[in-house]
């Protein structure tokens, strides 16, 4: 973590390490942003996840859901959410499973946000977004695809996102620190992600670095979550304990095994796994499980190691031409493992 400050790979970052039950490592490294003076950052230091959202919330939200027989993966979109559906007949082909595997056909990201500036706008605008491709057979990552399972998932729910995983997961597991639109007590522990000179023109610190996230409010399927590494450690032994309390073994394997269609795909339900090259490194089995988030967010749980690995970072600062946690990342997980392996 020295050397990637020393070669600007972030200004801040925080870890945590899990070994068979134990959190071995937490962590913080650096500052909050490059400038002489910047705060330092500390283990209680929160960040933005960005995709990361994706697991710790939505997908998890969609296990719950399922486990309860409220959720169908294998019903259309369009009959959960008429709005879905178009002239394009097509999107009455997607279904639930295609949106967590990301084969729905729906392309990875539009700048809806240029165009649309209230929340209704945007969401409208998200849930007519023409396929580029046959649902189904293309595995394409997308955040339209999880903008749009968020709503499905509120619309069975009956209740906002946010309100469902705050009673749902994280209050029930203790996450204190992890939540979308922070407080603004909370300003002064959170990193930031952003000088935006561009979209917002403003220091971007406790609240969503994704622009699309921000129109909707700060808080949509893809994008939003704030969290520490420690909460996210919480998160991880839960799933290093086969989802238990919050969900059964059967659903958490049903969510994290590899999907068969389509061909060649890495994806899970909602979760990621290693695929080589893979930003998890070289040392993570074959049925571990995680996701990456744009700031410089990940996590990754290898169960069969029983070892879990959170990295936040705030790579996105002062802007997103930084590239370099791209390398970082699968050194610093084959750094851990190989340090690991000897335990």
């Amino acid at each position: 973590m020295q050397v990637c400050l020393c070669c600007h790979s972030f200004p801040g970052a925080s870890i945590a390490v899990l070994h068979r039950e134990a959190l071995v490592a937490l962590k913080a490294f650096g500052t909050f942003t490059s400038e002489t003076g910047a705060p330092a950052v500390t283990e209680s230091s929160i960040f933005d996840l960005a995709s990361v959202t994706k697991v710790i919330a939505t997908t998890t939200a969609a296990m719950i859901l399922y486990e309860r027989g409220m959720l169908d993966l294998e019903a259309p979109v369009s009959s959960i959410l008429p709005e879905f559906a178009g002239a394009d007949l097509r999107r009455n082909a997607v279904t639930v499973r295609m949106l967590l595997a990301h084969s729905s056909g729906l392309p990875a990201y539009e700048k809806l946000f240029l165009k649309y500036h209230t929340s209704k706008e945007l969401l409208e605008a998200a849930l007519s977004v023409p396929l580029v491709a046959e649902p189904g057979i293309h595995a394409q990552y997308s955040d339209i695809g999880f903008i749009i399972l968020s709503k499905l998932l509120e619309r069975i729910a009956d209740q906002p996102l946010d309100r469902f995983c705050q009673r749902e997961i994280f209050g029930p597991l203790g996450m204190v620190r992890t939540t979308f639109n922070p407080p603004a007590s909370w300003k002064p522990g959170i990193v930031p992600t952003a000088d935006d000179r561009i979209f917002r023109n403003r220091i971007i610190q406790g609240e969503v670095q994704d622009e699309n996230a921000s129109v909707l409010g700060g808080v949509a399927g893809h994008a939003g979550l704030f969290s520490t590494a420690q909460d996210l450690a919480i998160f991880a032994n839960v799933m290093l304990h086969q989802g238990q309390p919050l969900i059964l073994p059967a659903t958490l394997s049903l969510f994290t095994r590899l999907e068969t269609t389509p061909a060649g795909t890495s994806r899970a339900l909602g979760w990621d796994t290693p695929s080589p090259p893979s930003q998890a490194g070289r040392y993570f089995s074959p049925h571990s499980f995680g996701h990456l988030g744009y700031t410089g967010a990940s996590l990754w749980i290898d169960a069969e190691k029983k070892i879990a690995i959170v990295l936040l970072t705030n790579r996105t600062w002062p802007d997103c031409s930084n590239q370099k946690i791209k390398q970082v990342r699968p050194a610093f997980h084959d750094a851990v493992m190989e340090a690991m392996s000897s335990w």
